[in-house]
């Protein structure tokens, strides 16, 4: 059913992506055909930066490159090479056909590469060290948007002079046209790196900002509207509350408010800025918005995150999925002439992973497979450079020795030749799918006298458990609130021009330096 219904919304605004297709299959430009130069980043004389470009400029210089008229990164944030297996197995078995060989959309692509995800102080890194890296090309400090290494955790004075361009910025003062969409908070970290200059990434509004002056330091929010992202063509995802005061009621839900404290509206504001421009917050005002004007266009569908694809039908104003938000922003960013650049980011693949619930990783990676199926079919791959990747992984593991078509979210089935049977030491059952640390430890058994959780740590028996339950949580091995991130190689699928340079074994900051010198926005290092 799950991947019937991906068929379908797949067929939805067939006209806009055809219409999208014959806009981005024209020849190559390059920037100086529009009148457009190469920008120096203001953080080109970073040691990380001046590495990659380095290595980018040499493997350019053996393989050539073809000029790219527009960019797509995809970020499956969170999305591991497990998390990757264990969906094209689960997309398979949907649909009713061998898992184990099925293909995602992701994985049509011609090239690939791992990418290394460690950041400048972090072996395992979080989300906003390695989407910096990737949006401005320099490795920094986890924890850090659009700042470097230089620069100290929450210290608002140590932020000038660290300060780093992103593509993104980049892209639109030269003239593009660009696009950031997530399932997360827009102000989250991946779609923040696109924009943010801070050494706290959970500073997304100024409520958040404890021990911080906002006087002279800006949330993630308020910089949005009054940086270069105020010009962006396309913002869509989650986290209206961050943009909306205390007193502001939601307008989906009436019980929740803004988290301004400074009683500014900040969608109000971005709306008065000039030119043509629409605000959205739920569902029709998503289908009644024009994506093939030139009009800008603010989506805020949901105070925090986008709901889970798993639970997205359920919500009660309704919101678009990944998919449908990926070819509006591509009728809309293909007005352009001159291209564009865009993220597009399943942000909620990592939420699940973080919750120890596999299934709604599963599900939203299979959202997240189906935009890049949406972006494949409106490009091509003669102008249009696509890079899919994440930004870091998790702890999933996919073990014992299942037989061949067992149910990649049930227990462990094991054929009479394996190596190991079906049960553990213990005597129990045991999932395909499980995590080396988080929540799916303990399982509350009840509550003490003053009413706080019992839990119980003890490994439990599966035998008769749905483990496909949608709320399941997958056993691990360390009890943690929360489970972690991994810090293995990401994959990197690439198609179109620049593709070429996406293979082997590459640091992560790199791809910027990919993306850059195929659209003609970044200069190499001998014309710097």
């Amino acid at each position: 059913m799950r991947l019937a219904v991906v068929a379908l919304v797949s067929t939805l605004a067939l006209a806009a992506a055809c219409a999208a297709a014959v806009a981005t299959s024209t020849a190559p430009s390059t920037r100086a055909s529009s009148g457009n130069k190469p920008i120096l980043p203001i953080q080109a004389d970073d040691s990380y930066y001046k590495s990659a470009a380095t290595t980018v400029d040499t493997r350019i210089a053996e393989r050539g490159l073809k000029p790219a008229r527009n960019v797509i990164l995809f970020i499956g944030d969170g999305m591991g090479i497990s998390t990757i297996t264990a969906a094209r197995i689960y997309a398979g078995q949907s649909a009713g056909v061998d898992g184990e060989s099925f293909h995602l959309a992701m994985e049509t692509l011609p090239w690939s590469a791992l990418s290394k995800t460690y950041s400048h102080d972090y072996q395992v890194s979080d989300s906003a060290a390695t989407a910096t890296a990737m949006s401005s090309g320099l490795k920094t400090k986890s924890g850090f948007l659009g700042v470097s290494s230089a620069a100290n955790f929450g210290n608002c004075a140590s932020v000038p002079g660290t300060e780093a361009d992103t593509l993104f910025e980049i892209a639109q003062r030269s003239g593009l046209a660009t696009g950031v969409i997530s399932t997360a908070r827009i102000t989250h970290a991946t779609p923040g790196s696109t924009y943010a200059k801070v050494p706290h990434r959970n500073w997304e509004a100024d409520s958040d900002m404890r021990g911080a002056s906002s006087d002279t330091c800006k949330d993630i929010a308020r910089q949005l509207i009054e940086g270069a992202a105020s010009d962006f063509d396309v913002i869509l995802g989650g986290g209206r509350s961050k943009f909306l005061p205390k007193e502001t009621p939601d307008p989906e839900y009436a019980d929740q408010t803004g988290d301004r404290a400074d009683g500014r509206n900040l969608m109000e504001e971005w709306a008065a800025k000039g030119g043509a421009r629409v605000t959205m917050v739920d569902r029709a005002g998503f289908d009644a918005a024009d994506f093939t004007s030139d009009v800008k266009v603010l989506g805020l569908f949901e105070p925090s995150h986008m709901q889970y694809e798993l639970d997205r039908e359920q919500d009660k104003a309704g919101e678009p999925s990944l998919e449908e938000m990926t070819r509006a922003a591509i009728t809309r960013l293909s007005q352009n002439p001159d291209g564009f650049v865009m993220m597009v980011e399943g942000g909620r693949i990592d939420h699940a992973h973080h919750a120890g619930n596999a299934i709604r990783a599963l599900e939203d990676t299979l959202a997240f497979d189906a935009a890049v199926a949406a972006a494949l079919e409106m490009t091509s791959r003669e102008d249009t450079l696509i890079i899919v990747t994440a930004d870091h992984s998790h702890t999933l593991t996919i073990n014992g020795y299942p037989q061949r078509g067992n149910p990649i979210l049930g227990l462990v089935t094991a054929g009479t030749s394996a190596e190991g049977g079906s049960l553990g030491a213990d005597g129990m059952p045991y999932t395909t799918l499980s995590y080396a640390n988080g929540p799916g430890a303990c399982r509350e058994t009840g509550t003490d006298a003053e009413g706080k959780p019992v839990y119980d740590c003890k490994r439990y028996d599966l035998t008769n458990v749905d483990t496909m339950a949608a709320d399941f949580r997958q056993q691990s091995l360390v009890p943690l609130y929360s489970e972690t991130h991994g810090g293995e190689d990401v994959a990197a699928f690439a198609s179109g021009p620049g593709a070429n340079l996406v293979s082997g074994v590459i640091e992560q900051n790199e791809l910027f330096h990919i993306m850059g010198r195929a659209i003609g926005l970044i200069p190499a290092p001998a014309d710097e």
